[in-house]
């Protein structure tokens, strides 16, 4: 096995610490240090599986040294008609048995439209009947995590398989890869909700984005919680583009913990803002907000 030095982009260290997965990190470290993938497996001491899902985890990030799969085909999608389906399911057995899987996991009966979305799955996406299984289950979990008591349309899942087909995710190695790095994000953003004393309410699209970008930064939970509580000191409440702007100038620093961000603000080698102390930009922000609550 080659062991040399080898030096991580801050971008490809940014997300192994965001998938959170021990396993991949090994595989990737083995392989960039100039060792052959199609040896990892023995030479990490890694089961079939774990191999398999460490592998398919660095696909998705685009840390894999084969080239990735093709992306959808562009342009309009195909349309298909009753007569497709009829066909599809007088003379393909496992699509019958995948239209009953779908029925039982939905809860209900599909109709003529549904099915021309599902025959879709398979024939234009080439997803295998056992991925699609999976992806309806993670649709319905996701549907309950945002509270709501339904179960989702298929025009739902549909947009969840095309993204999964540009992702490559056509295997049940990958589909696991993939859900268990979202259960791991979720479950490091409910963390980070907690921290900001935000309760009874799911985060906005543009706020799960700063949470993310923060989570793959790589701070630890106090240094997360000194950003907002100087957003709150400075500007009365959460913002979530002056906390940003903090947090990103501290990375570019390179400062990582308290200690780190402490003695920066002694030496006063942080710009303002990211120290606490208010620039010009952070003024004018603050008197644009207190402008909007006084109209």
């Amino acid at each position: 096995m080659n062991i040399e030095n080898v030096s991580l982009e801050k971008e490809d260290m940014r997300k192994l610490l965001g998938a959170a997965n021990g396993d991949a990190a090994l595989l990737y470290l083995y392989i960039r240090c100039g060792n052959d993938p199609a040896e990892a497996e023995r030479a990490l001491g890694l089961t079939g599986a774990r191999f398999s899902c460490a592998a398919a985890t660095l696909r998705q990030m685009g840390l894999w040294p084969e080239a990735r799969k093709n992306p959808v085909i562009g342009g309009e999608r195909p349309s298909y008609s009753e007569t497709d389906v009829i066909c599809a399911m007088d003379t393909d057995n496992s699509f019958r048995l995948l239209y009953g899987e779908v029925q039982r996991l939905l809860g209900r009966t599909l109709n003529t439209e549904e099915l021309k979305i599902l025959l879709g799955f398979v024939r234009y996406l080439g997803l295998p009947a056992e991925v699609i299984s999976v992806l309806v289950t993670y649709c319905k979990d996701r549907a309950r995590q945002k509270g709501s008591l339904r179960n989702p349309s298929l025009r739902t899942v549909e947009k969840e398989a095309y993204f999964w087909a540009e992702q490559g995710i056509d295997t049940l190695e990958e589909a696991a890869a993939f859900i268990q790095s979202q259960n791991q994000r979720n479950s490091r953003l409910a963390h980070l909700m907690k921290l900001l004393q935000i309760r009874g309410r799911n985060l906005t699209q543009a706020e799960e984005k700063y949470a993310a970008s923060w989570l793959e930064m790589g701070f630890s939970d106090e240094v997360i919680t000194m950003a907002y509580e100087r957003t709150c000191l400075n500007t009365g409440s959460l913002n979530w583009p002056y906390m940003n702007k903090i947090l990103c100038r501290w990375a570019d620093a390179g400062l990582k913990t308290p200690d780190q961000i402490r003695s920066g603000d002694r030496k006063g080698g942080l710009p303002k803002g990211a120290s606490g102390e208010l620039g010009a930009a952070e003024l004018e922000a603050i008197e644009q907000l207190m402008r909007k609550r006084e109209a």
